[in-house]
């Protein structure tokens, strides 16, 4: 008997952590890696992708 082929895997939307995780000391809320705030952070792996890409599309816009 033929494996029956299973559909691709579709991909999740990847954390945008470099691995510098500091929240700036400056006071914005941000972490000095990836611009996610600690409440972004902490619920990230329960997001579905769409809300992972919402906070992907606003991180280039955010400031420390």
């Amino acid at each position: 008997m033929a494996a029956t082929p299973q559909p691709p895997q579709k991909r999740r939307v990847m954390s945008p952590c470099i691995g510098i995780c500091m929240i700036d000391p400056k006071g914005s809320g941000l972490c000095l890696g990836c611009k996610r705030t600690v409440e972004e952070i902490g619920r990230w792996m329960g997001l579905d992708d769409i809300e992972r890409q919402k906070i992907l599309d606003q991180l280039p816009a955010r400031k420390y």
